[in-house]
């Protein structure tokens, strides 16, 4: 395996400028910077020419890449996939849409929805609607990422946070259903530990062969970063290696101990700690 395409979810450290966000990733040895456009204020779909380019420029010119965008409808504010009014819903698909293109324009490979208050489906005989509502709006994002040569990958996430796709079977099967390879889904290491049946390792040596599964993030279950709980990633990473995963592993914790960049740190060199002794491993044999 090559080495590890390690990325960091850019509001671990959201509180510095952007040029500081990049320079600082390099320092800690990630390759890339996974963006939340939220941090670029209310209506980041709609970001101007200057502040795309300007992101562009400091990537470059602190030798880290935009892997890709996550947290996709945190603003604007309101959004869903699942309400009844297709207004909203229409609004919603379109915010997409132009996060689609912003991320490549922006060079990045691959979009995380995750959001899962925007595609909660509400209880009752409605249901069922919702749900065929928010696959037909993924449906249509997936075309507009294959027309922009990224990949848009649909988040399990635990019960704790929606009601709506929990496991990457559930996740998959809406992916096949649609049959675009442009629209994949992705494993979120604490999502998979808290939802999931089966350890994060065995997941990853069960999907990564069927090409459905296009993103890792790393986090532990207990939301900080990897290291940081109870998860051992050592067999994680090996699994990472056995497939000959070449996709971006993000790190995304949401509880930052001790701080932000702290956080982002001993997230990196513990990671990378164990890249090289796998690697060590591997040529011992």
């Amino acid at each position: 395996m090559s080495r590890m395409r390690l990325s960091l979810c850019n509001e671990v450290i959201g509180e510095l400028p952007f040029e500081r966000q990049c320079a600082l990733a390099a320092e800690l040895g990630y390759d890339g910077l996974e963006v939340a456009p939220f941090t670029f204020g209310d209506e980041p779909h709609l970001m101007s020419a200057e502040t795309r380019a300007g992101i562009r420029r400091a990537a470059a010119a602190a030798g880290v890449r935009v892997s890709g965008l996550h947290w996709l409808l945190v603003k604007p504010a309101g959004l869903s996939l699942t309400s009844p009014d297709a207004a909203l819903r229409a609004r919603t698909t379109d915010v997409l849409c132009r996060l689609v293109a912003l991320c490549a324009e922006l060079e990045g490979d691959v979009l995380v929805h995750g959001s899962p208050v925007q595609r909660r489906l509400p209880d009752g005989p409605e249901a069922a609607a919702a749900r065929g509502w928010a696959i037909d709006a993924l449906a249509r994002v997936g075309e507009a990422a294959a027309a922009a040569g990224v990949v848009y990958c649909l988040e399990p996430l635990s019960p704790r946070e929606t009601n709506f796709v929990n496991t990457v079977a559930e996740a998959a099967g809406i992916v096949q259903a649609i049959g675009n390879p442009a629209l994949r889904t992705m494993i979120d290491c604490s999502a998979a530990g808290l939802a999931e049946a089966e350890p994060v390792a065995d997941l990853i040596d069960r999907w990564l062969p069927t090409g459905l599964v296009a993103h890792v993030q790393v986090n532990d279950r207990n939301r900080r970063g990897p290291g940081q709980g109870d998860e051992a990633f050592a067999p994680i990473l090996a699994a990472l290696a056995r497939q000959d995963y070449r996709g971006w592993v993000a790190v995304e914790p949401f509880d930052y101990v001790p701080d932000g960049p702290g956080s982002a740190a001993r997230a990196a060199g513990y990671l990378r700690g164990i890249e090289e002794a796998l690697a060590w491993r591997g040529a011992e044999r």
